[in-house]
């Protein structure tokens, strides 16, 4: 399992102090197991409260508000929960780590799109098809005679 970075990338935020402001709920987890399931609490919930954060700044926090807002609780904590393992200490790792990917997929900006133009190919076709309609068109209608 691929331990948590040192920092992320371009947020310039320590995950050590990131691990600081992070505190853990533990449960029983959901499914089978048996005995062992039922008398551990192996299920983690890492809590991180956005607005209370030294580590964001304050666009930081209104970019995770908005991009993580089923996420976050009424309270403004992200929680994310990790029950894959039969470990505490590796579904706490998990959680961190999914914790530590949410927020910088959340700080990340992104690109503005560049509007692009139709090409000379397309355009023609479309004129083409175009012309096309309208002679079927063309035909439906009825037939003036001349004469009498």
């Amino acid at each position: 399992m691929p331990k948590a970075s040192n920092s992320f990338s371009k947020m310039k935020i320590s995950a050590h102090k990131l691990r600081q402001e992070v505190w853990f709920q533990s449960s029983r987890s959901g499914g089978k197991g048996g005995q062992h399931a039922n008398k551990t609490e192996s299920k983690v919930i890492a809590n991180f409260h956005v607005d209370g954060s030294a580590q964001l700044n304050d666009r930081q926090k209104q970019r995770i508000k908005r991009k993580l807002k089923n996420r976050i609780t009424k309270d403004g904590i992200l929680q994310v929960s990790a029950e894959a393992h039969r470990s505490q200490a590796k579904n706490k790792e998990v959680a961190l780590n999914k914790l530590e990917q949410l927020l910088k997929e959340a700080t990340k900006r992104s690109k503005k799109r560049i509007p692009t133009k139709p090409g000379k190919q397309a355009k023609e076709e479309r004129l083409k098809e175009k012309r096309i309609r309208s002679e079927k068109k063309e035909m439906r209608k009825k037939v003036k005679w001349k004469g009498g």
